[in-house]
């Protein structure tokens, strides 16, 4: 069970969510816990400033291309690890299960993806609890942090309405995944 992103509905995804960092200390004293980190470059970028993020989703890639071997030692030494498959442009239901998982975690945990990670900011703001930061990096822009609102949770729930596959399957697991 998945849905993928249409060609149509791109230009949603090509602005930020939020506002944009480019340092760090000023991005960190701005995040409300627990803090997902979407991408390996925003994910190395709190873990070289000594903030661990609760849960981090990382894939190896950054703007298509494999990421510095630097980066990798640092972000795949995360602890918690998962690993799951998720294609690019695409939303499933395993990536699903494992950002719940890690949300709910007593412990800082890792989803290393095989595929792309790119979309999960959506299924992450929409699991995460009222209050908590979504941080993903904006290409070649900085960082963007998405305070979690009840709010920001319709307007991811609106946008994965609109993807195609199974959104109705889609919608009802991410709503019973939030209400553990």
């Amino acid at each position: 069970m998945s849905v993928s992103l249409p060609s149509d509905l791109r230009p949603a995804f090509k602005g930020p969510f939020g506002p944009i960092y480019t340092d760090t200390a000023t991005l960190i004293s701005d995040l409300s816990p627990p803090v997902i980190a979407v991408g390996d470059i925003v994910t190395w970028h709190l873990e070289r400033a000594d903030f661990r993020p609760h849960l981090a989703v990382i894939d190896g890639r950054t703007e298509r291309e494999s990421v510095a071997e630097d980066i990798e030692s640092l972000v795949t030494q995360r602890p918690n690890q998962l690993e799951i498959t998720n294609p690019p442009g695409t939303i499933t239901e395993e990536l699903i299960t494992a950002l719940a998982d890690g949300i709910n975690s007593d412990t800082a945990a890792t989803i290393l993806v095989d595929g792309e990670e790119d979309l999960a900011a959506v299924p992450a703001v929409i699991l995460a609890p009222t209050g908590a930061t979504v941080v993903y990096g904006q290409p070649g822009k900085g960082m963007v942090p998405i305070d979690v609102t009840d709010k920001q949770k319709a307007t991811f729930r609106a946008l994965l309405g609109k993807m195609d596959g199974n959104t109705e399957q889609i919608l009802q697991l991410l709503d019973k995944l939030a209400a553990k």
